[in-house]
């Protein structure tokens, strides 16, 4: 046992050695000798998280003396250390040449620790499942038994056309043509349990039941926490979009209200603060991805029954007072806009039960219904029901493919473009003249983009098995029935119904691979997790392919241990290794690689809204034409005239190539308040049930997440594993000098928060949580360590949107707040390792030789590299821009010094993680350098 114990432990610290690249083989003894002390306990109880705060001699360690004060902030620790920022984040003194031990590598290594261990807590406290399973998952959280992995709750009903197939009324298991492909509805990826992640499931959650609707509670703890100020319209969603969200323009009349100038001219200028090192590809990239996660809507529709939208009072002494006609004129909004309330599946009061001497909710106060499937099927494209499937198009000539038609527009592209929808395929009025695709609300140029580059991408893979099918027809294709595992499959045995298929499961693996390794890496601009997220795809060790093997081994071990809730710790810090793509993909049960962590994967109602990423948007799309010279800004086109139908239009005018162009060269806009499109707060929209036919969306955002039930921002923090905020004054960057002009900006919006949230007089003995508690054990009460009947900030009634985008503090290269980022912590990994076809279905019986090659090496013809070694690493051409290059070859040229497609194209990335907005070579014309 004890020999087991010590490999264990060497193979513990070879994933966090190797992750950073640092280890020489020489260099092994003394970095095992640095991390000797073993790993930290993890939290017995949820109030003793660890909260991304270390022990003031491992912050010294890891980042020096200057940033031991940082602990008393907030904010998480591991942003200061050593190498996780810039150049300037580095050490520079002679210790660098310590190997592991030296200052950078115990910075990164030490990031990598610190995020790993709130993964694995994340995984043991935040997982809340609402279809029926949580009292059965809390009974098994205290026993010794191996985790449930088959739940009652997820068997096909009766009506339902594959009840027979997988059991019917017996012990149902999925089998045959029901596992080999991604089905339409999402059933059956997990072989057990086949309604999991399938169309129509509710939503989860990742906050206690009892902190979800803090406007509904029963529990003191809650009521204490808000009193009587908070509810779906207070404090007034539509105030809070005028004041916090609106983009201040210089020069209003060039930009007017988002709608640009008539003839859409180049001078036309709408301003908004703009992030540096991502691209508008992004903004549209994350919509795209949305699409296929998550949706709350019917065929695009709410229910019925309508509901105002705010624009009625604002906070004066305490008291809401109404607004009067000068007030509402001057912030520009509506009381008459209404819109449709949202769908909710359950709203009963829950039933409770005990245990072990607490009281739970056996689920929310309210539940949702996810309208879509929850895996990573690219069901935006495809279908998620059999309604959705009738608008997706096959080619009559050759139905293994997408229907891609030549438009008279663009003659000169063989690779064609989607078709419109007809008045014959479901849809509703105001989709009309749009592309034909499985999930067309909200369409706009950068979903047009998305879906006709995708579109593309399936046929180009249909033709390279073609090819292949024609070069070689009796080989082994690698493709298997699993009724028939003895029987080899030719490729010229396809059929055009097998390869639609297989031609499906690889764009669904190329795009989660994008967004894993290409879009996150971008979005979150740093070593630590340039490296934690390349880890989550294909593991911290390849380059030590024997100690992944090994480790691998360690994790299959894990992941079938009967040592309880235990052992899914351990599987969650291990599978960091060999990576979560592909694991178990050996096993012959077609599952080995599955891990729920004892309860069912769904999208939790807290990943919607951290995914509320408006403010990434421009009202104004600098459009530009290759054939005039790419430098060159052409007109600005409003986003408000490409929505809906004249996207598509937009689309075929222009050509697919300029799009990428324009969209690739501009520079998104920054997650932060007073940020957000111009144009949303006015939108027109024909279902708006209201005289103006327009509605705020920005206002919207904040009403949905109170309506399903999304815990206030100080809460939402706590429950994460994060330290509270006591006062508004918190979210100003303490680095920053008294007088800055940063920090009066700063103090300005801080002022504002407190004008909409109010303050109220303390009360010392109103416990306002139970997740949490103060450093010295004692509970957090109502004043937040202030001394009783002061005045304090109303930081517990803050909107949790409100509050990330307040968040000032980030890391370095953070598009999103750290609170978002401890959502995505979680759920990232998750929706890796609960399906099956991205763990153990993915090989060639399922995916064939040419899909698996395709996906692992980016394409048909092997692995390229990029020239040098961009932010010290050597790097394959990342997996979008290759998708790039084979449906826009007349991008090579301005792609080719492209290292990340959501990357501006024309920066110069510089040195390690830089931030700086400067032209590379070529690109010293560019319009949009000239600001």
């Amino acid at each position: 046992m004890k020999k087991k114990l010590v490999y264990l432990f060497i193979f513990a610290a070879l994933v966090v050695l190797t992750a950073c690249s640092f280890l020489k083989d020489t260099e092994l003894v003394g970095c095992l000798a640095y991390l000797s002390g073993g790993f930290r306990e993890v939290a017995g109880d949820s109030s003793e998280r660890f909260l991304g705060k270390v022990h003031e001699d491992s912050l010294r360690c890891r980042a020096g003396n200057d940033a031991v004060g940082w602990r008393l902030t907030p904010w998480l620790d591991w942003q200061r250390y050593w190498a996780t920022g810039d150049s300037g984040s580095k050490y520079a003194g002679l210790l660098n040449g310590f190997g592991f031990l030296s200052p950078n590598r115990r910075g990164v290594a030490g990031a990598l620790l610190d995020l790993e261990y709130q993964r694995i807590e994340l995984l043991k406290f935040n997982l809340f499942d609402n279809s029926g399973t949580f009292e059965e998952y809390v009974r098994e959280g205290q026993s010794h038994g191996k985790p449930r992995r088959i739940w009652p709750q997820f068997r096909l009903p009766r009506n339902h056309f594959s009840y027979v197939a997988v059991g019917g009324d017996g012990a149902q298991q999925c089998s045959g043509e029901l596992i080999r492909f991604r089905t339409v509805e999402g059933i059956c990826n997990d072989v057990q349990n086949p309604l999991m992640g399938a169309t129509g499931q509710p939503f989860a959650r990742n906050v206690d039941f009892y902190n979800t609707f803090p406007d509904l509670s029963t529990k003191d703890f809650v009521n204490n926490r808000h009193g009587e100020r908070i509810g779906l319209l207070k404090p007034d969603p539509q105030v809070i979009s005028r004041k916090l969200f609106t983009r201040t323009q210089s020069v209003p009349e060039r930009c007017n209200t988002g709608q640009g100038s008539g003839g859409n001219l180049a001078a036309a200028h709408c301003d908004y603060q703009e992030a540096a090192h991502l691209n508008v590809l992004a903004a549209f990239w994350i919509q795209f991805m949305t699409h296929d996660w998550f949706s709350h809507l019917d065929e695009g529709a709410n229910r019925p029954e309508s509901m105002a939208l705010g624009c009625a009072t604002q906070p004066m002494n305490g008291a809401d007072k109404p607004l009067s006609q000068g007030e509402i004129k001057e912030l520009g909004c509506r009381p008459g806009d209404r819109i449709g309330k949202a769908i909710i599946a359950e709203d009963t009061t829950p039933r409770t039960f005990k245990h072990a001497g607490q009281e739970y909710l056996s689920r929310a106060y309210k539940t949702t219904p996810n309208k879509v499937t929850a895996w990573w099927d690219a069901s935006q494209i495809y279908g998620y029901d059999v309604r959705s499937q009738r608008r997706v198009k096959r080619d009559p000539g050759d139905r293994a493919k997408l229907l891609l038609e030549i438009v008279p527009e663009r003659r000169h592209e063989p690779l064609g473009y989607l078709p419109v929808l007809q008045p014959s395929d479901p849809m509703n009025a105001q989709w009309a003249r749009q592309e034909a695709v499985a999930f067309p609300d909200n369409w706009n140029i950068g979903l047009s983009f998305f879906h006709n580059l995708f579109a593309r991408e399936h046929n180009l893979f249909v033709d390279h098995f073609r090819a292949t099918a024609k070069r070689a027809p009796d080989e082994d294709s690698g493709l298997r029935n699993p009724a028939r595992l003895d029987r080899t499959i030719r490729y010229r045995d396809v059929s055009d119904d097998e390869l639609f298929e297989v031609a499906r499961l690889v764009v669904s693996a190329e795009i989660a691979k994008i967004h894993t390794i290409e879009w996150t890496t971008q979005l979150l601009y740093n070593e630590p997790l340039h490296l934690a997220m390349n880890a989550n795809w294909s593991g911290l060790l390849g380059t030590y392919p024997l100690v992944s093997a090994a480790l691998e081994k360690v994790v299959q071990r894990f992941a079938n241990s009967e040592n309880g809730r235990k052992s899914t710790e351990w599987f969650a810090a291990f599978a960091a290794g060999p990576g979560i793509f592909g694991l178990g993909n050996t096993k012959p049960d077609f599952d080995g690689g599955v891990n729920h962590f004892g309860s069912p994967f769904n999208f939790p109602e807290e990943f919607i809204n951290a995914y509320r990423l408006h403010p990434m948007v421009p009202d104004l799309i600098e459009y530009r034409d290759l054939s005039a010279g790419a430098n060159k800004i052409q007109a600005k086109i409003p986003l408000a005239g490409t929505l809906r139908g004249k996207a598509t239009v937009a689309m075929r005018q222009h050509g697919m190539a300029n799009w990428a162009l324009s969209l690739g060269r501009q520079r998104l806009g920054a997650l932060r308040l007073q940020n957000h499109p111009l144009f949303l707060q006015n939108l027109e929209m024909s279902q708006a049930k209201s005289a103006a036919g327009k509605i705020d969306v920005l206002a919207l955002d904040i009403i949905r997440d109170r309506e399903r039930g999304i815990p206030r921002y100080n809460e939402f923090r706590r429950q994460y594993g994060l330290k509270q905020l006591t006062s508004f004054d918190d979210f100003i960057d303490p680095r920053l000098p008294q007088g800055s002009a940063e920090r009066k900006k700063q103090e300005s919006i801080v002022q504002l928060l407190r004008e909409i949230y109010g303050q109220h007089r303390c009360d010392a003995g109103k416990v306002v949580t139970k997740s949490q508690k103060n450093e010295n054990g004692s509970k957090i009460n109502d004043c937040l360590s202030r001394s009783h009947g002061s005045m304090v900030d109303n930081i517990e009634d803050v909107d949790a949107l409100v509050g990330w985008l307040a968040e000032f503090v980030r890391p370095h290269g953070f598009a999103i707040s750290e609170t978002q980022f401890q959502v995505f912590i979680l759920n990232a990994s998750r929706r890796l390792f609960s399906d099956r076809f991205l763990t153990s279905s993915f090989r060639p019986e399922f995916y064939s030789h040419l899909g698996v090659s395709w996906v692992n090496d980016n394409g048909p013809d092997g692995k390229v590299m990029e020239k040098g070694k961009p932010n010290g690493h050597e790097m394959e051409v990342s997996p979008l821009k290759r998708v790039l290059l084979r449906a826009l070859p007349e991008l090579m040229q301005e792609l080719e010094p492209v290292i990340n497609a959501f990357d501006p194209w024309a920066r110069d990335r510089g040195e390690y993680y830089s931030l700086h907005w400067k032209p590379r070579p070529g690109a010293e014309s560019d319009d949009a350098f000239k600001k």
